[in-house]
């Protein structure tokens, strides 16, 4: 039989090591802000794709790690604010998706690792000091290489020989550098053609865009793959089709959904190479030492029946070097 002294004494024990069991508090996951000056529709499949990424380096969502999603809903004006909101969380890293996001968030923190994803040259705009060398507390994702603008030109060229009139669409809303405005007029001026750009950044915008390209006899046009352009995708396709349009596109989700043919990064891979690197950002690794990824592999998709429609008939030469033709 338990002596009572002994009984007491175990009591005592037990009672005196409850309050540390019960007050012990686990380790908070670390947070992973997720901003994006667009709106969720356009990254659900790029989500998945970062996820694995993050997989691939331990953390998975909701068991290691926390993702505060915030969303500008195509208000730039906003970015600022969830920035800031972000910085007060004590997130651990911010993934930027685009380069507007990306410039908010470095103007708020120099401390906070800030990876990104975006189409702009990031030493043009002034988010790392160098590919190679990033310097300071960003790194990330270029999804375009320097003469993707050419060779979409080009493309539209084998595919119109005679077209000799030209017009690109670009997200008003967001900064590009100088740079790109050059390459595109001189690969225009190369094939002796013209070329007018347009900045639409609402709904509206686009539809009077598409009328003034109609207006001045435009014979083929070029959009840049943006997270607003992706969010009314179906509208601009829709346009494309009203006016007979030849239009090539930044990213294959377009011609998938009708429009004619497209030229740029495989998108899954970079945003699975971007979780990558915000699981590489959360083990320790500074930004400053990790080189910007920049995309150097485009693939070329084509829509044969977006071309029927528009009485197109497409060289053999542009399908033996298509990566997907859709039937």
């Amino acid at each position: 039989m338990m002596r009572r002294r002994s009984f007491i004494t175990l009591l005592g024990g037990a009672a005196a090591a409850w309050p540390l069991r019960v007050g012990a508090q686990q380790p908070a996951m670390p947070i992973i802000g997720f901003l994006s000056a667009g709106t969720p529709g356009v990254m659900v499949t790029g989500l998945v794709s970062f996820r694995e990424g993050l997989s691939e380096m331990g953390y998975v969502e909701g068991r290691n790690i926390a993702i505060e999603f915030r969303w500008a809903q195509n208000d730039a004006s906003r970015l600022p604010e969830l920035v800031t909101d972000l910085v007060g969380r004590r997130a651990g890293a911010i993934v930027c998706i685009g380069g507007n996001a990306t410039l908010a968030a470095k103007a708020l923190t120099s401390t906070i690792p800030i990876i990104f994803m975006a189409n702009a040259d990031p030493v043009q705009l002034g988010t790392v000091a160098s590919l190679n060398r990033p310097g300071g507390n960003v790194t990330g994702i270029n999804t375009l290489s320097g003469d993707i603008w050419s060779k979409q030109l080009g493309l539209l060229h084998e595919l119109l020989p005679h077209a000799a009139r030209f017009a690109a669409l670009f997200n008003g809303s967001t900064r590009r550098p100088d740079s790109e405005i050059t390459q595109l007029q001189a690969a225009v001026a190369a094939i002796a053609g013209d070329i007018e750009f347009f900045y639409p950044t609402t709904n509206s915008e686009i539809d009077t865009a598409f009328a003034r390209i109609v207006e001045k006899r435009i014979e083929a046009l070029g959009v840049n793959d943006n997270f607003l352009f992706r969010d009314r995708r179906t509208q601009i396709i829709g346009l494309a089709a009203r006016h007979a349009m030849p239009v090539i596109y930044g990213g294959r989700d377009y011609v998938t959904a009708g429009g004619l043919m497209s030229y740029g990064p495989n998108l899954s891979d970079l945003n699975r190479q971007l979780g990558i690197y915000t699981g590489r950002v959360l083990k320790g690794e500074k930004p400053a030492d990790l080189p910007v990824i920049r995309a150097t592999r485009a693939e070329f998709v084509i829509n044969l029946q977006t071309a029927k429609l528009l009485g197109l008939t497409v060289p053999p030469t542009l399908l033996a070097i298509a990566d997907e033709v859709i039937e």
